[in-house]
């Protein structure tokens, strides 16, 4: 069987993989790390469309307030301290990606500036045939991954606690955390090369079990405790199925706040798996863990065991009006409302939208003849308000999985995964 083989979808589901991790089941874990691969990095040229590589840190500007590089005009963003989400009505005759410069941005401390004429990317473990050290590992520069076979993929990032802010305005549950309403996802075509070719010419073993990828941001540091560089473990099989070493975004190199020079793209799982500004990776034969996969991440509260819920893994259906949050429409006409759904389980099927709180739907229109399973599906919804006053908007989608957005959700400390129905309030006069 091949790594990633869609045969053996399991293991890269870290819930079902998290119930493997005994030594007794290290067989079928060594199945999905692949054999005859090859050692060695091969330089080679720039990509045409990426004809050197991006500015040296030198030349950059410093990390505005928060620590985030770009402009955060108010009309596209909202500024969350390290933090930036995107304006949903900044989409509004947007195409299906998200432009860089609505994009989110999600900071565990400050987005660093990184000169990709001397970035690394390092590889070292026992589950590599050598066994390269921390110490002395095998190294790749920007003109190396440059010169690997490349690929591009659209895909959807999204913060796990995208949606968080409604646990408490429609649950009437507080929770710690960013207070995103829906704007902490985005979608991109990401270009760069699969992680599986570097791990091949690495030379992954069989016995291969977790890789464990860290950013170059700085050490985050929660209640005095230093729990050092951002870091989170993958499957095997994950890693070897459809994860992207991604260099570039919607046709131009990663901007600062994105990742430049390199990070990872994770379709379909939560966004901390998609590392940014990567440094190094670590390929082990035994499983791994961190702070990201064990003190956050998890679902915790009284609905789960007490060590909490198992690591999270894929996103969960959810949907958005392209609107400002209390938006003023007009009356007596037609309206033509527009939105997005999106889901971790694969292609939106169908979406509906109710005018009345929920009392009835109808369905909306999907403009997207086969929309994308690793982005989002856009759609449009016909409405004639007949009298002025407050109304509240829902919309609610289901996925190819069977899925659908429910009206609430469980509690959890940490406000993941909400996913229920938005109650958009809008304003007709």
């Amino acid at each position: 069987m091949r790594p990633g083989d869609r045969t053996d979808p399991d293991l890269t589901d870290e819930a079902t993989y998290e119930r493997l991790r005994s030594p007794s089941r290290r067989t079928l874990l060594r199945l999905s790390a692949g054999a005859g691969l090859s050692a060695g990095f091969g330089g080679g040229a720039f990509l045409a469309a990426l004809s050197g590589p991006p500015a040296s840190a030198a030349s950059a500007a410093s990390p505005a307030s928060g620590g985030i590089v770009k402009p955060l005009p108010p009309e596209l963003l909202i500024p969350h301290g390290t933090n930036a989400e995107m304006r949903w009505e900044a989409m509004r005759d947007q195409g299906h990606l998200t432009p860089a410069d609505r994009f989110f941005v999600r900071n565990h401390t400050a987005t660093p500036l990184v000169d990709a004429r001397t970035w690394r990317l390092k590889l070292w473990g026992t589950g590599l045939r050598d066994r390269p050290t921390e110490d002395r590992p095998i190294e790749l520069t920007y003109e190396d991954l440059l010169g690997l076979p490349s690929e591009t993929l659209t895909a959807s990032v999204e913060c796990t606690g995208n949606g968080r802010g409604f646990f408490a305005s429609q649950q009437g549950q507080e929770v710690s955390g960013t207070p995103w309403r829906l704007g902490a996802v985005g979608v991109a075509r990401w270009h760069g090369v699969r992680l599986s070719t570097v791990l091949r010419r690495a030379g992954i073993t069989r016995e291969a079990v977790d890789i464990m990828p860290r950013g170059l941001d700085a050490d985050y540091v929660d209640k005095g405790e230093n729990l050092g560089r951002v870091r989170r473990p993958l499957p095997v099989a994950k890693a070897m199925k459809d994860v992207l070493l991604a260099y570039g975004m919607n046709g131009e190199p990663l901007p600062p706040d994105h990742g430049h020079p390199v990070r990872l793209v994770v379709p379909s799982w939560v966004g901390i798996a998609s590392i940014k500004w990567l440094g190094d990776i670590q390929v082990a034969d035994e499983p791994l863990s961190s702070p990201w996969n064990t003190r956050y991440y998890r679902l915790f509260g009284p609905d789960y065991p007490l060590e909490g819920s198992d690591p999270l893994t894929r996103m969960n259906v959810k949907s958005a009006f392209e609107l400002p949050w209390e938006a003023t429409l007009p009356a007596a006409r037609p309206l033509a409302l527009h939105g997005r759904s999106w889901s971790g389980g694969g292609r939106i099927l169908r979406v509906e939208v109710s005018a009345d709180g929920g009392a009835t739907w109808r369905p909306a229109r999907l403009r997207d003849r086969d929309p994308d399973p690793r982005g989002w599906a856009r759609w449009e919804f016909s409405w004639h308000p007949r009298r002025p006053g407050p109304y509240e908007l829902l919309a609610r989608a289901t996925d190819e999985a069977g899925a659908t957005q429910p009206a609430t959700v469980p509690f959890n400390r940490l406000g993941y995964l909400f996913g229920a129905v938005v109650r958009h309030p809008v304003t007709v006069i």
